[in-house]
């Protein structure tokens, strides 16, 4: 769902609602002049108000005000989960590569090399585990 501002909210809510500005003025205890305002965002309801606008028009006042709900928050967390376990892989192929292209330089000793190909070999270890911790959850 596309974010919208709070007035083009209130607006097709209220169309979908079937009620004219007036129509909703008199529920929410305002002019239609308020009503009007707050749809062309020049002014918003009282943030007291907001339970009772989302009552008129059946939703909470979460999704009023387009609150992300905990699907689109996993949805987030899957993503963040994914580019996670691309950096580990990234990682583990840049020190296999830097172990190989230092030992043809001949720019790397023995320890170093040991710790860089273990440093991959972690990462990469680290993102299998994840695929298959997605794979089995």
């Amino acid at each position: 769902m596309k974010k919208q501002t709070l007035g083009s909210m209130i607006t097709s809510l209220r169309k979908e609602n079937g009620m004219t500005q007036l129509e909703l003025a008199e529920k929410m205890s305002v002019t239609d002049k308020a009503v009007s305002k707050w749809e062309r965002d020049l002014s918003c309801p009282d943030v007291n108000s907001l339970p009772k606008l989302a009552e008129i028009f059946g939703i909470s006042v979460d999704e009023l005000m387009q609150i992300k709900s905990a699907a689109q928050l996993d949805d987030n967390k899957k993503s963040i989960s994914d580019v996670i376990t691309l950096i580990f892989k990234a990682v583990s192929l840049a020190m296999g590569i830097s172990v190989v292209v230092l030992s043809i330089l001949k720019e790397i000793d023995l320890y170093s090399g040991f710790t860089m190909l273990g440093i991959g070999l972690t990462c990469a270890g680290i993102s299998l585990l994840q695929k298959k911790c997605k794979d089995d959850g």
